[in-house]
């Protein structure tokens, strides 16, 4: 029949914490654009879901300072690069010194005002005083998701103002909170399990415990980190969480395929002689595939370890003909 039967045996069960949870971005791998200067945005190269890499373009913005930066360092180039080429033998010390710190300023003027090393390069290459149109880009500081672009194409943004929010959503947080007495049970680096919708559980680590006690819940903050690969979290989605500790107890515990449900009653079935019979139990604890029982089963017992879904067919189906 393919029946299989495996003696009970007892097992260290670890204590977890169950606590809801909320999904949350990784700060530490989330990135905000924004504009050095007042600017007018012209153009818009990346959109809010897409997919980017580091030092792709995102937008382009244009602005009268940048404009008048760029024609400064034009100039100042233009005259360091006269000068440079006379050399110190023709001009004097003070004229050229003065060119090559004008040509420095000028270009970190640019450079604090948002142009890249190689759009500034780009620009001093073509040597012309009408690109100097005060058009910059700017670019990805890293690879990931565009969270957010809260910008209109034509609108004036103002210094600081956030544009696009960049994050890699493969790696998120879970933010939950816990009881301060419980805490001292968990440790950094603790094993967690998310809920991330109806049965699918996924592994996560805490990463951090906070030191202060949340004033209104009088919980303690505890992060964990998750892995996101598969994209089952979505930022701001509640989960469950369950966090274990460095508690434990050992129990008698069956592979929690072994335990059914038979007319609303748990059972596994127990083989006693040469004979196999539904047999009732209480359960506790469920850690890594395995249930604890509190009642019902001793160390030794032989029950079904495989071939359950057969054994529970065969006993409906007798007891159904029985009661015809």
């Amino acid at each position: 029949m393919g029946i299989v039967t495996t003696p009970v045996s007892s097992r260290r069960l670890i204590d977890e914490i169950i606590a809801p949870g909320e999904v949350t971005l990784n700060a530490y791998r989330t990135s905000q654009v924004t504009s050095r200067i007042s600017a007018q945005v012209i153009k818009r190269y990346a959109r809010m879901g897409e997919q980017v890499k580091s030092g792709q373009k995102l937008l382009r913005l244009s602005s009268v300072a940048m404009a008048e930066a760029q024609g400064q360092m034009l100039i100042a180039d233009r005259e360091w690069r006269r000068v440079n080429k006379l050399g110190r033998k023709v001009v004097s010390g003070r004229r050229y010194i003065d060119a090559q710190v004008k040509r420095q300023e000028a270009y970190a003027k640019v450079l604090a005002y948002g142009m890249t090393n190689s759009q500034i390069s780009a620009l001093l290459k073509q040597n012309d005083a009408s690109k100097a149109t005060g058009a910059f880009d700017l670019l990805s500081p890293q690879d990931g998701t565009v969270i957010s672009d809260s910008f209109l194409l034509g609108q004036v943004v103002k210094s600081g103002q956030l544009l696009m929010e960049i994050s890699d959503e493969t790696l998120l947080w879970v933010e939950t909170q816990i009881n301060p007495a419980d805490v001292i049970n968990i440790k950094p680096n603790a094993t967690v399990r998310i809920l991330a919708g109806g049965s699918k559980w996924l592994n996560g680590k805490v990463v951090q415990i906070h030191r202060r006690i949340d004033e209104t819940t009088r919980t303690l903050p505890v992060r964990i980190q998750v892995d996101n690969k598969q994209g089952l979290l979505r930022p701001g989605q509640f989960v469950k969480t369950a966090l274990q500790t460095e508690t434990s107890e050992q129990v008698i515990a069956v592979p929690t395929d072994t335990v059914t449900l038979l007319h609303g009653d748990q059972v596994v079935f127990l083989l006693e002689g040469d004979e196999l019979h539904p047999q009732l139990v209480e359960t506790g604890r469920v850690r890594d595939g395995w249930i604890g029982i509190k009642k019902g089963l001793k160390q030794g017992d032989k029950i079904v370890t495989k071939g359950m879904f057969l054994l529970k067919s065969l006993l409906l189906k007798s007891q159904i003909g029985d009661e015809h």
